[in-house]
Order: C-alpha cells, then structure tokens, then sequence
C-alpha cells in the first residue's frame, strides 16, 4: 500500500502541479473559460463574469501550489480534503459539459493539450480514484525532507505563482500555445489540406407510405420508395477537419480584405478586442507607436469586434490616425492576451507580438 500511494501521489501531485502552471502562464485564457461556464446557457450564474479573472487566479495558484504540498508530504489532512473536493467539483463540472454538450473543451490544460468533454471527464475520473487511493491513506503520505521546511517551501510556492502570474498579466503568457504564436502563417494555418477529413452527415428521410409514417435513415441518396415524402433531416454523426485558425476576417466598408491584409509585407495590427473594456492607459503608447510605423512604410490597422460609435470615440479621444475593422470578438481574444495588443506581420507571418504595456519593445 506504501508503494501504491507513493505511485498516486506523484501522479496526482505531478499532474496538478503541470495543470495549475499551464493555466497561470495563461490566466486571461482561463478566465474566457470561467466565463464560459458562468454564462446562462451553462451553469447560469452570470453575476460571477465579473470576477472570472480573479477567480481564475485564485483557483490555478491553489491548484498548483496544492500539488506541490502533496509531493513534498505537507499538511496531508488539509491536502486531501482539497485534492477531493475539487476533484469532486471537476468532475461534475466535465460530466455536466459532456452529458449536455455545453462547453467544447474544458481548458483543464489550457491551449496546450485541448480535450474533448468526455476525455475529460475519464481523465477526472481516473485522478478521483487516485485521490481516493490518497484519502483513504492518509497515514502512508511521508514527507520528503524536514517537516521545518516545508511552510517556507509553501510559501515561496505562493510568492513565485503570484510573481509569475503578475508578468504574464503586465506581459504576455511566456509559452504560447494558440496558432496565433509568432513565427505562424496566418493563412497558412486557414488552409484546409486536399486530402483533409471530411464531415459525415446522416439523412433521416421521413416518408407517408400507405398512411403511416416510416423513417429510412442513408448517406444521403434519394431513397427509391413509394410514398409522400414528408421531411428530411440532417444529422453530422462526425465532425470533419478543422483548420487551427477558421474564424479569422476583416471586414470594413469595402468588404472583406482579410486577403489583402495578409499580403502586405509590413503590417502593425492593434487589437482591441472590446473597446468599452480596454485599457485606455495604453493608447499614448499605441499612438506614438502607430504614427512612427506609418512613416517607416507600415499600414495599420486596427481590429476591434466593437462598433462603429464606440470605433469613433477612440479614435477622438486619442486623435489615432489609423481605421478599424471588424473581426469576431472569440478570434480576438485569441490572437492576443490583452486588451489593446500589438503583432507585426509579414505576409501573413507573425513576426512579432507584444501586450500594450510593451509597446516600446516594438522593432519596427
């Protein structure tokens, strides 16, 4: 039994600890997900939008610092409780998302390993065994080296989490795990590959033969049948390819210019993904930045999912000498973790990319 909890508790630790860290490199990203789950179609608690960012934080550093009590053997009664009834809380959570397809993928390793709604509620069915395995023997959790230690590893464990999260926030995640990182093609990563999956569609074909209703499910063809038919209906049974970026467009007054855009062999992109939401301590910075890109050759652009009024505010209240374009809000939010952003592009290929904080970083 010593052995078999010694095995679990460096799964479990291990596994928390990778788990936790994914998300603090990225906690804006997990936030998106918090509030995913908070919204009404889900758990319909949308009061608690406001703080998912917050909460996010809170919930990763616990996590990961939880993780790491547990590999070092510290306070194993308060560890376990933890461990259970969070596990308990995440597979409820997974199988609720599963069972009635209401979020597509947990974020419970961020952008880095994406999961289905069922892997991952397997996944936290595995982890609650093994936790099981831990509560359930308390006595056999030892700990690995001087129990005088083991506040100050706890407490360094905190201090760094929070020193870590702080830099990503004022900065960018260190690790970037989304198609959007730099040195991709952006329209690269649009293409669909000749030899691609495709999606597998199944038609229930609803018929009145000699009065009664019959059903004839196929791929598609007509079925060769006597009868009225009343309907038919289209089912996807199997989700085709999916290319990594599929919702990236430009549109302004003249249509869509995504194309065009991703032409240009010098290209400064501001994103703003919400313009009633941005920080608007950023735009000195972004200004000046703009203006200088412009004389060196550059065009500018800025995207935003706001609309026109709000586009005409900014651009006022900061005399900003470049448009906006509308692009979809999710596609924003992924590109760049803060809100206004910067990225540099080439052809297509992302060059650079900067939070606004870091305007001056810019080498243009």
């Amino acid at each position: 039994m010593n052995a078999i909890v010694s095995i679990a508790r460096i799964l479990v630790g291990a596994l928390f600890v990778f788990s936790g860290f994914i998300k603090l490199n990225d906690p804006v990203g997990f936030s998106y997900k918090l509030q995913e789950y908070f919204s009404d179609p889900v758990l319909d608690i949308p009061f608690l939008i406001p703080f998912a960012l917050v909460i996010a934080i809170l919930l990763v550093v616990f996590e990961l610092v939880v993780g790491i009590m547990l590999l070092i053997g510290y306070a194993p009664k308060f560890t376990s409780w933890s461990l259970l009834l969070m596990i308990i809380f995440f597979t409820f959570l997974t199988f609720y998302s599963a069972y009635f397809n209401k979020v597509t993928d947990c974020g419970c390793f961020g952008d880095a390993i994406p999961l289905t709604p069922w892997e991952s509620f397997y996944k936290d069915v595995i982890l609650l065994v093994l936790i099981l395995v831990i509560f359930f023997n308390q006595k056999y959790i030892n700990p690995i080296f001087p129990v005088k230690y083991h506040k100050w590893v706890v407490f360094a464990s905190f201090m760094a989490c929070f020193a870590f999260c702080y830099h990503v926030l004022m900065h960018l995640p260190v690790f970037d795990f989304r198609p959007y990182k730099i040195g991709n093609n952006i329209a690269k990563k649009m293409q669909i590959p000749a030899d691609a999956q495709q999606p597998v569609y199944e038609y229930l074909w609803k018929f009145s033969v000699n009065g009664e209703e019959k059903i004839i499910k196929n791929n598609g063809e007509y079925p060769q049948i006597e009868g009225e038919l009343l309907g038919v209906e289209t089912v996807q049974i199997q989700e085709g390819y999916v290319p990594p970026i599929h919702d990236f467009v430009i549109e302004g007054e003249e249509g869509d210019i995504t194309d065009q855009i991703l032409q240009e062999e010098k290209v400064l992109l501001i994103v703003v993904y919400n313009i009633r939401s941005t920080e608007m301590e950023g735009f000195e910075a972004i200004k000046k930045m703009s203006e200088e890109a412009q004389k060196k050759g550059y065009k500018v652009v800025g995207l935003t999912a706001s609309g026109e009024q709000l586009q005409k505010k900014l651009k006022e209240k900061f005399t900003l000498n470049f448009n906006f374009y509308q692009t979809d809000e999710t596609a924003l939010k992924t590109i760049v973790r803060a809100n206004p952003g910067i990225l540099i592009l080439n052809k297509g290929t992302i060059t650079q990319k900067k939070h606004w904080f870091d305007a001056s970083d810019i080498s243009l």
